[in-house]
């Protein structure tokens, strides 16, 4: 089907919620290219937003996607899986033992049963009271009423009041103000180690200590939203694991499956029983068909020395975005860590350095009008960096910026 086909069906008959989207349909990936539906190749660099980290038609995942499919792609949680049983096991050697995991299907489910577990678990300890989750500013945890109103940015929320109660914000990496904002309700800090959506800014070390101890002071639990940065994106499995901080509950999603929908709450053997039979569940959460891809992935990442490859191609990567930013003089700052980078510029001038790479043939993201936000598959290699490079610096010098 010829693309203006394809856009005029999806206007007829798709609610608008994306925009104008980029004027591309891929029919197929290898790698880390994807091919569109007019035969062109592009460099992918955005990994369906963190996700597809084994790159496109990677042979472990897509045989386990098939094996599955032709055993049992769905079946209710009244009942045991194999699949289901396997992926906890393995995610919690993953961390070390001592969680518990619940399978859901996106991210914002995961967040949203972070939330409730972090409320049942004071509840049930006698202290209805501590229900106050706090969260930082320019955060994201979600698209559903109660995680964008944990996502402390009002451009999410303006349409769709009331909001759930129950939720303040702080200032990331400022803990005199996330101190003044703790009181008796609190039950919960909720953060991202590195702020994805909002430009890729990292929480430092010293910040993130504080935290843990203010929440062992406290009696707070805390909740880390691995969503975005799980499974290798920073150059360990979990991102909380380059740092001296372990959660008492942490989320994952995207880059769990491969591309397959898939979320889960991990938490720790003193939290998890706060659910019990009945206050929580789900009924595709979990199938069959998501945990054996997810299992092939945790497996592929292990297997192939994945996160040996982010540390080593992430290193390279940030050294060659430095040069360019020496050179050109248009570059504010690069952030980040492994292979999730945000690329800062001087001037409003992301979204036209985005479209003009989309044309060269690379697929980039944009936050605002100054920020790249570059995610690739985590098979990426210098050869893959120096191309994009040099294609960045063209058009950094032709005037794009």
């Amino acid at each position: 089907m010829k693309l203006e086909d394809i856009i005029l069906i999806d206007k007829e008959n798709y609610m608008n919620t994306f925009g104008e989207r980029t004027p591309v349909c891929f029919e197929y990936g290898k790698g880390v290219y994807l091919y569109s539906s007019d035969g062109k190749k592009y460099t992918d660099l955005f990994a369906g937003i963190a996700v597809n980290i084994l790159g496109h038609g990677h042979p472990a995942l897509t045989e386990a996607i098939c094996s599955q499919a032709k055993k049992l792609i769905h079946c209710s949680n009244l009942y045991y899986n194999e699949p289901q049983a396997l992926l906890a096991q393995k995610l919690n050697g993953l961390i070390g033992g001592g969680y518990k995991m619940f399978f859901a299907n996106s991210g914002a489910e995961a967040n949203e049963g972070a939330i409730k577990l972090a409320r049942a678990y004071f509840n049930k300890k006698g202290m209805p009271y501590k229900n106050e989750i706090i969260t930082m500013n320019h955060s994201f945890h979600g698209r559903t009423v109660t995680t964008i109103t944990a996502t402390a940015q009002p451009k999410y929320q303006k349409y769709f009041t009331p909001l759930t109660p129950g939720f303040k914000y702080s200032e990331p990496n400022d803990i005199e103000m996330l101190e003044n904002t703790v009181n008796e309700h609190t039950c919960a800090v909720m953060l991202e180690i590195i702020q994805g959506e909002s430009g890729v800014y990292p929480m430092t070390e010293n910040f993130l200590d504080k935290v843990r101890e203010l929440c062992r002071e406290k009696d707070i639990l805390l909740i880390i939203d691995e969503v975005q940065t799980g499974i290798g994106r920073t150059g360990s499995m979990f991102a909380y694991q380059n740092t001296k901080v372990k959660p008492d509950i942490f989320t994952l999603a995207k880059a769990l499956g491969g591309g397959v929908p898939i979320g889960a709450v991990c938490a720790s053997d003193e939290v998890a029983p706060a659910f019990s039979p009945g206050d929580h569940g789900t009924t595709f959460g979990g199938n069959p068909l998501a945990c054996a891809a997810a299992l092939a992935v945790l497996e592929t990442v292990e297997k192939e020395s994945i996160i040996d490859n982010v540390n080593e191609t992430g290193k390279y990567f940030f050294e060659t975005l430095e040069k360019i930013k020496k050179e050109t003089g248009s570059i504010k700052e690069i952030r980040g860590r492994g292979l999730m980078i945000g690329i800062e510029f001087n001037e409003p001038c992301a979204v036209n350095v985005k479209n003009r790479l989309f044309e060269k043939g690379y697929l980039v993201g944009s936050v605002g009008n100054n920020i790249l936000r570059i995610l690739p598959p985590l098979i990426f290699n210098k050869e893959n960096v120096e191309d994009f490079a040099k294609v960045l610096s063209e058009i950094i010098n032709g005037g794009s910026v």
